[in-house]
């Protein structure tokens, strides 16, 4: 297995997942502006660290799941259900009900790299998200469960979401001026990226069939 195409993989799907705005994205867009660039990638760079265990932890639980295939049925069909209603949502119904985001205060005078490996870990959405995508990205046979291809996926997210999150920082200014064309936009995109991931999974619970 190629572990730069892992590599890759890892970077791709970890920026579909930071893409919406959140508090980690938003956090590090507001350090930004407020104590100035480097402040607001050294927060990055902790959230990434922990990003990187949670991806490892997901990867680790993946391959047990990978042993349960009865298991790996179930949750193919509930993550299918889920997408199909996030795409519905983002496309249809968020536009009509998009509020312009509110940004936190940041009030804390610990070290921002601390700060971003706080916030990190009580966002344990990736450990969930990463654990299906790796399931689903082995079921294709672009992924295998050997330790230098999960190190080489674990690295790709830790990539992909220090760039968004980078990406954030520097056009935060752009997407804040332009709240409302911005957030539409951004839900187009999110709803097809989830309407294509169950497209994805649609085939292959039909392949299993």
């Amino acid at each position: 297995m190629n572990i730069t195409f892992i590599f890759f993989l890892g970077l791709f799907i970890a920026l579909i997942g930071v893409i919406p705005p959140g508090l980690l994205n938003m956090t590090a867009a507001k350090i930004s502006l407020k104590d100035g660039h480097g402040r607001g990638i050294i927060f990055s760079i902790g959230v990434c660290a922990i990003v990187a265990v949670q991806t490892y932890i997901a990867s680790i639980f993946a391959r047990y799941l990978s042993n349960h295939p009865e298991v790996i049925d179930v949750l193919q069909r509930v993550a299918f259900v889920i997408f199909v209603l996030i795409t519905v949502y983002f496309l249809f119904v968020a536009k009509a009900t998009t509020k312009q985001q509110i940004t936190p205060k940041i009030r804390s005078k610990h070290s921002r790299f601390f700060q971003g490996m706080f916030l990190s870990s009580i966002n344990v959405f990736p450990i969930p998200y990463q654990a299906y995508m790796t399931i689903t990205l082995a079921s294709f046979g672009w992924l295998n469960f050997e330790q230098i291809s999960i190190i080489s996926y674990v690295a790709g997210a830790a990539t992909g979401t220090f760039v968004m999150l980078y990406m954030y920082i520097f056009f935060f200014d752009k997407i804040k001026s332009r709240a409302f064309t911005s957030q539409r936009n951004m839900n187009y995109i999110i709803g097809g990226i989830t309407g294509v991931i169950s497209v994805f999974t649609l085939i292959n619970i039909i392949k299993e069939l």
